[in-house]
């Protein structure tokens, strides 16, 4: 039912509140259907889940700041920052910020501020990008917000805006499949739009009294973030750096940056807000890129820089851990007095108890349980930052899904945070080889970085749908070997087998070349110990020069992770 009596204005602080819990309720109940978006045959999808846990900690914020306006609106984009969790977790988070920003300081406008608070999200959005991706939650955000917009200059009211911004909202929807050739490959739509909609539904529920959808069993459709692409694309691009940083920049500079960028390079995303910016470019030339922001009065830090014809940019995201615990269980310092005092402390994520423990012996202080179904938020990284003892903290956020989160904490700590950007579990390890305790967090940054970046990456899981794939066609329940890493010659998947260990063969024959000295497998909770032991004793008759490392790491969904150095 709508709140109070007769027409709300969604500006109140009673209707925003209640429009972003009922948005997150929503998030909740259809997670699994959205979690199911996925073009890529691995059990990966999460964009459901990670917008669920995103809408969670605001709905938190919410419920500990007063009930006046301009507090919701405050609380809203605080706990949007704070919990953002993933490549959709950071995408939602932005539109919510755009849209509290709008809707604060006015509590009597109804139609045209909501549709003004949709271009603010939409908006927000797209500034992330120099050249946006169609076919994706940017594209379904847009054209609601125009429909919005176009409906409050008839002067429909509240209700009507919202009607109009859902209906067009769903035609944008069915269409990303004709925009975004790889949703059409897979029959599906876009999983970050289909849980945009959710927001105008939840909004439509509370100002006017409809129906919540109900979540679909078995329904499909597909996952294509709007995130641009790095080494897959080095070739096309012709351009062989990626540079990123931090930078503190004037956000009214933000425009200039994206121009002189575009100048020297593509691929351009640049993320942020309030001086505070995420900047990230492809170019020929890393000195301009680093020159533009100083000549703009900016102050870029944290600078990464990676040779994209060395570089593989990973193809999907490692699904390592089932969110099983609750986020208030996330942090484990694996030791229940004080942690010894360092110089630098690390601090990483892990998708496994024995990776945890592993982790530990290998210098760790402070375990995040996570993984890519189980993103931890930037609180939960943050207080693991400040768990450690240590004025300087290296991170190890362990998934690419991470990594975005992880680059914020070190903007809300004293301490001097840097992040490894490690993508999976055996990168960790490898950077933890050059892990110097007694060092700062920047000295350590490029040795850590470069152990990892040297490692040939690999895993073996089971598929959830069929596919067409590079290595062939893959049918539900098949086994695939997947590399990244350092893979060399191909990447993704590139092997298919009617079982884990005939998959992890085949896969180690792909990562194991030449000059190799080492192989770390660790195995996962669905990898029994006789099938273990078949493949020790395999790989010792094929490959008897060279080392195996087995540990138990007790992650869900992968039975084997590798590690080749």
């Amino acid at each position: 039912m709508p709140v109070g009596d007769g027409v709300p204005t969604i500006a109140t602080a009673e209707v925003l509140r209640t429009t972003v819990t009922t948005f997150r309720d929503l998030l909740r109940a259809h997670q699994q259907t959205i979690n199911r978006l996925n073009v890529y045959p691995v059990p990966d999808g999460d964009t459901g889940t990670n917008m669920w846990r995103t809408l969670d900690s605001v709905v938190a914020e919410l419920d500990a700041a007063p009930a006046e306006l301009a507090a919701t609106c405050d609380a809203i984009s605080h706990g949007a920052l704070m919990g953002a969790r993933g490549n959709s977790g950071v995408i939602v988070s932005q539109i919510l910020r755009g849209m509290a920003a709008t809707f604060k300081g006015d509590e009597h406008a109804g139609g045209a501020l909501a549709a003004a608070a949709l271009q603010a999200a939409s908006a927000a959005a797209y500034q992330a990008v120099l050249t946006p991706v169609e076919g994706t939650i940017l594209t379904v955000a847009r054209e609601s917000a125009e429909a919005a917009v176009s409906a409050a200059e008839r002067g429909d009211s509240l209700a009507g805006v919202l009607a109009a911004a859902r209906d067009a909202g769903r035609t944008a929807l069915a269409n990303t499949p004709e925009l975004l050739p790889v949703l059409k490959d897979a029959g599906v739509v876009d999983a970050g739009g289909a849980g945009y909609l959710l927001l105008l539904d939840a909004a439509l529920h509370v100002v006017a009294g409809e129906p919540l959808p109900a979540a679909e069993e078995g329904a499909g459709a597909g996952e294509a973030e709007p995130v641009v692409t790095t080494a897959e694309h080095a070739d096309a691009d012709g351009t062989r750096f990626e540079v990123m940083f931090l930078c503190h920049l004037n956000d009214a500079r933000i425009g200039d940056l994206k121009e002189q960028w575009g100048e020297i390079g593509d691929s351009i995303v640049v993320v942020g807000g309030e001086g505070l910016w995420n900047c990230h470019v492809h170019t020929n030339d890393i000195g301009a890129a680093i020159e533009v922001p100083l000549g703009l009065d900016g102050r870029p830090f944290q600078i990464r820089v990676t040779d994209l014809f060395e570089e593989v940019a990973a193809e999907h995201a490692l699904r390592e851990a089932a969110m099983t615990a609750p986020a208030g269980d996330d942090v484990d310092d694996g030791d229940d007095g004080e942690l010894p005092p360092v110089t630098c402390a690390a601090v990483a994520v892990s998708s496994g108890p024995g990776i945890g423990a592993l982790f530990r012996q290998l210098g760790v202080q402070v375990v995040v349980a996570g993984g890519q179904t189980q993103n931890p938020s930037t609180a939960e990284l943050l207080d693991a930052v400040e768990q450690a003892n240590a004025g300087h903290v290296v991170l190890l956020p362990g998934n690419k899904n991470v990594i975005p989160v992880a680059e914020q904490v070190d903007s809300l700590t004293a301490k001097t945070v840097r992040v490894v950007p490690t993508r999976s579990m055996p990168e960790g390890i490898a950077a933890l080889m050059a892990y110097d305790p007694e060092a700062d967090a920047p000295s350590n940054v490029l040795p850590m970085r470069q152990a990892a970046d040297a490692v040939a990456t690999g895993e073996v899981t089971q598929a959830v749908r069929a596919s067409v794939t590079p290595a062939g066609k893959v049918d539900a329940g098949d086994w695939m070997g997947i590399a990244s890493g350092a893979a060399r010659d191909r990447r993704g998947i590139v092997a298919i087998a009617a079982s884990a260990l005939d998959a992890a063969k085949a896969l180690l024959e792909h990562l194991v070349g030449d000059g190799v000295e080492l192989v770390t497998a660790i195995a996962g909770a669905d990898a029994p110990e006789g099938v273990t032991a078949e493949l020790e004793e395999w790989f010792a008759a094929r490959f008897a020069e060279i080392e195996l490392e087995v540990h138990h790491g007790g992650q869900p969904l992968y039975p084997f992770l590798f590690g080749v150095e």
